[in-house]
């Protein structure tokens, strides 16, 4: 099992701090660095907090690093037209020389669609949006002219160039708590489904809904992965140092979070972690993206690699 960072795009992180934490990445041997697709934070408490463009941001990245994997979680398939996305997922492709990741999603925030303009239609009708966006990415990422006529996109011919330097494409990932309709497209399209902040329990339903699903479509079952909280101390003192400031970042209350952490992150000391992580890995778990909220707390990256990842690999 591998374990990636996953960075809050829309909690104010600063172009430095996004180099440092790609650099640190490759540092310390963690293979992939996946942020957020957002363009406001979400909690309605800091608006001033900043947010860069996802892949804007992970094409530059893609420019000055040169193992690190590169991804959303996910791009929301109501920002932007397919045909756009699948050349911005390709650029960074291109610029990284075959380390982009996609994500790609329905979309879930009213407010953040309604401040940018967005259209934000019911949630059946946006799923039939997805279900489109992942087959013109695809297309879009395909040897022979692409045309498509659907409910909501039509395409004549396209022959995008350059083509993605990964063949047959870049690993698409699908994500949710595996739903019907998300799952069955998931099993159609997805290299990879995600579940984000699950039990052990959920994991293995979750998990044999998305294999249920692969089976109706005549294929294997897709590597299944997860999306949750981490916060790990090298010891007691190191863990309540971070989770105090964790807790500042998000508006909580440190005693709590020490006390009565989420059940689905991975918290505690190192051997707490490593033990939690097992449990995933034993449940099918193939990679976990660790929700890292402490921006410049690169030594929190360090311990990742140093200590945990050697120990669930």
């Amino acid at each position: 099992m591998d374990l990636w960072l996953m960075i809050e795009g829309q909690e104010g992180v600063s172009w430095p701090q996004w180099v440092a934490l790609a650099q640190a990445c490759e540092e310390h041997g963690i293979p992939g660095l996946f942020r957020s697709d957002h363009y406001l934070n979400l909690d309605g408490q800091h608006p001033d907090r900043e947010v860069l463009d996802a892949w804007s941001t992970l094409s530059a990245l893609a420019a000055v690093t040169s193992t690190v994997r590169l991804g959303t979680l996910v791009s929301p398939a109501t920002f932007r037209h397919p045909s756009v996305l699948a050349k911005s997922v390709a650029t960074v492709d291109e610029i990284s020389g075959g380390r982009a990741e996609l994500g790609l999603g329905a979309g879930w925030h009213e407010g953040e669609h309604a401040a940018y303009g967005f259209p934000f239609p019911p949630t059946r009708a946006r799923m039939d949006i997805l279900a489109e966006q992942l087959e013109v990415v695809l297309g879009s990422w395909g040897e022979a002219p692409f045309t498509f006529e659907g409910e909501h996109y039509t395409l004549r011919a396209l022959d995008a160039r350059p083509k993605p330097v990964q063949r047959p494409h870049p690993p698409l990932i699908m994500g949710g708590t595996g739903g019907p309709r998300g799952a069955a497209l998931a099993a159609r399209f997805a290299t990879e489904y995600n579940t984000p902040f699950p039990t052990v329990e959920d994991v293995r339903i979750r998990r044999g809904r998305i294999t249920e699903a692969c089976e109706r479509a005549g294929r294997e079952p897709i590597p299944f992965s997860v999306m949750t909280g981490f916060v790990v101390g090298a010891d007691k003192h190191e863990l309540r140092d971070r989770a105090g400031r964790v807790a500042a970042r998000i508006g909580g209350d440190p005693e709590a979070l020490l006390t009565n952490p989420p059940p689905a992150w991975i918290f505690g000391t190192v051997d707490r972690a490593i033990e939690r992580l097992l449990e995933l890995r034993e449940a099918g778990v193939s990679r976990v993206m660790c929700q890292h909220l402490l921006h410049d707390d690169l030594d929190a990256v360090a311990l990742i690699g140093r200590e945990l990842a050697p120990a669930v690999r």
